[in-house]
This record gives C-alpha cells, sequence and structure tokens, in this order.
C-alpha cells in the first residue's frame, strides 16, 4: 500500500512579521512530531536558521533544518526546492511534518505550484498557507499608499506610473494565504485591530480566509498544522499580482528590493547601539535589518531585529569556542534610494571597522 503523503505547511509573510518566532514557538509545542524546517532567506546571512537550529530544543535539531540562502525560494523551485523535498524524502526516519519559511520577499504561489511536480506530487501534500502580518506595521500604513498623494501627483503629471512592490507583495502572499495570522496584536488596540481584520480581508478579495490573532507568534500547534488544505490543488485561482499582470512572461524578480551585509567588530553599549540604529533605518527608510552582535565584556551573542522604528535586542546563547565574535547585520530595503555606502558607514560609527558586503 501507498504510505500516507507527507503534510508540509508553508509559512510565508512580509519581513519582519515574526516568521521565525512563529516557528521556535510551534516547535516547541510539536506534541512529539518529528518536523523538519526549511528555512528560505533573502541574501546570504543565515539569522533565522541560525536561531532555530540554536534553540535547544530535540524538535530543532541541527539535521533537522535545511537553509536556503542563495535568493527567494519562488525564484528557484528546480535548484533548491524540489532537490530539497527529494532529500528529505529520501531519510530514514519518516518525517511527521515540514515546515518552510519563506524569504519575506517571496511570492507563496509558484512555491505550492511546484508540488505539483510529479518529483513530489504523490509523496507530499500542501497542508496549509499560513501568512504571518505584523498587525502593528498594517496599522501604520507600511502597506498602503496614500491615495490622495498619488492621484495628485499623477494629475500634475499624466504620464506617471505608479507602481507599490510591498503592497503587492502584501497582497500576493495573503492571496495565497490559507490561514492569516494577525502577529503583534499586543501592539495594538481593538479597534485598530478590527481595521487591520477589514485590510486583510479587502486584500484576500471575493476568498474568506481564515484569520487568528496572536502575541510573540504564540499560538498551539494544532491552529497551524493539521489544516488539511492540499492548497497544491486550488493554488491557480490564488494567483499572484505578479502572474495577472504578466501571463505567460518572464519570471518573477526581486529587482526592487536589495540586501547586504555589514560586518564589524564588537558594540560598547547595546541601549546606545540600538538607539543609533533607529536613526540610521529612519534616515534611509530600511525596511528590515537584522542579524548577531558582539558586545564587549559579555560572554553572549546579542540578536538584533528591526522592523521600520522598532528594534529588539536580546542575548540567546554564549558565543562557541571557536567561533568568531563580531557583528554581522543584515540590511534590506527598496532598490531605489537604498544607499549602502552611507548605511555602511553610520553603521560603522556604532560597531568597530565595519564594512559591507553585497548578499
Amino acid at each position: 500500500m501507498q504510505a500516507p503523503k507527507i503534510p508540509a505547511t508553508v509559512i510565508t509573510g512580509f519581513l519582519g512579521a515574526g516568521k521565525t518566532t512563529l516557528i521556535r514557538n510551534l516547535l516547541q509545542n510539536a506534541g512529539g512530531r518529528r518536523i523538519a524546517l526549511v528555512i528560505n532567506e533573502f541574501g546570504d546571512l543565515g539569522v533565522d536558521g541560525d536561531l532555530l537550529k540554536g534553540c535547544g530544543l530535540e524538535t530543532c535539531r541541527e539535521e533537522d533544518v535545511v537553509e536556503l540562502t542563495n535568493g527567494c525560494i519562488c525564484c528557484t523551485v528546480a535548484d533548491d526546492f524540489i532537490p530539497t523535498m527529494t532529500m528529505l524524502l529520501e531519510r530514514a526516519d519518516r518525517l511527521d511534518h515540514i515546515v518552510i519559511e519563506t524569504s519575506g520577499l517571496a511570492l507563496p504561489q509558484p512555491l505550492v505550484a511546484a508540488f505539483n511536480w510529479p518529483e513530489v506530487k504523490a509523496r507530499l501534500t500542501v497542508d496549509g498557507v499560513v501568512t504571518v502580518i505584523d498587525a502593528a506595521a498594517v496599522a501604520e500604513g507600511r502597506f498602503a499608499d496614500d491615495e490622495d498623494a498619488i492621484r495628485a501627483a499623477k494629475a500634475a503629471d499624466t504620464s506617471l506610473d505608479h507602481d507599490n512592490p510591498i503592497e503587492e507583495l502584501f497582497e500576493d502572499q495573503i492571496r495565497a494565504a490559507d490561514l492569516v495570522v494577525l502577529n503583534k496584536a499586543d501592539l495594538v488596540d481593538g479597534e485598530t485591530l478590527d481595521r487591520v481584520r477589514a485590510e486583510v480581508a479587502s486584500a484576500a478579495g471575493d476568498r474568506l480566509v481564515k484569520m487568528v490573532r496572536a502575541e510573540h507568534g504564540r499560538l498551539p500547534a494544532d491552529v497551524l498544522l493539521g489544516l488539511s488544505a492540499a492548497t497544491e490543488d486550488q493554488i491557480a485561482l490564488r494567483q499572484s499580482h505578479h502572474e495577472i499582470e504578466h501571463e505567460g512572461g518572464p519570471a518573477h524578480d526581486h529587482d526592487d528590493f536589495e540586501s547586504f551585509v555589514v560586518s564589524g567588530g564588537s558594540i560598547a553599549d547595546v541601549s546606545t547601539f540600538a538607539d543609533g540604529l533607529k536613526t540610521v533605518i529612519a534616515r534611509h527608510d530600511i525596511l528590515r535589518l537584522k542579524g548577531f552582535c558582539a558586545v564587549a565584556g559579555k560572554p553572549m551573542r546579542l540578536v538584533v531585529q528591526a522592523v521600520g522604528s522598532r528594534v529588539e535586542t536580546y542575548f540567546d546563547r554564549p558565543w562557541g569556542k571557536n567561533e568568531a565574535r563580531t557583528t554581522r547585520l543584515v540590511v534590506i530595503g527598496l532598490h531605489e534610494g537604498l544607499d549602502d555606502v552611507a548605511i555602511a558607514a553610520e553603521i560603522a560609527g556604532l560597531t568597530d571597522q565595519a564594512e559591507t558586503k553585497a548578499a
């Protein structure tokens, strides 16, 4: 008899929505499930995978985590996704579930459609697409245009063609969802959260999408797993903006976004460093900044997570015996106007000997 298909959950959502925190909480409450993780990041600094590998849980052993850091998985299905799935399927210990964390800039649609490839269709199914939303960022208007300003600009220049890649990507990730997690709900009041729900429902179009609120990514595993949606059979009805506008055209790309890594030495004071980062982020409209820092006189590694003006820092573990104690931060923003040289120079003022490397 043919073995039942292994379910896979695709966890998507924009930069900084809280996907990795959600997955870490999921692993802590896995209920004995053997789960493999596929972690995809935009850029070559594997922050999320490193955090999950170091969680110290039996359910996130290093051999259960596969990192893909050479571009968004939605664009590298043949080169990365299919071989990775094949490798996981051929493991001697049969998995109970696979969780795939996409890059914050990925379209879920091409990835889900790849589950229809002959190599995996008979043995895998998409249990569900879970889209994580930063409720506070939505409430702040991070993903919506000022329509009055756009109309005024177009009236002044009739040749102006407006395109907001952030808003479109936000909508595309919602359109693919079986479940939307309204994360960071503790940062907004009830009325504001209702407004966020309405915005998410509008982005979903004609399809009703289930929503659930969360704080710090904390949800029972049974809420996220066991949706039994078989989304691969429905994904053609959940087209992205790119698929609608470029049917049969070029593949999706990420030319609107840029990523680079800033490396440096230790920092002297965590609070001063965080305040300095807020200034740099605001001045250059950085979408996402994350990574690890060495703090002078401290044996622990400092994790830095920044979304917009919110900068979070915490010590996660001691530095390894043979691990270089350095500061490495990945910076992500819109390609147009992102001055990597200036940003690196300003962060250099907060660390020792900072330098940049294109991601």
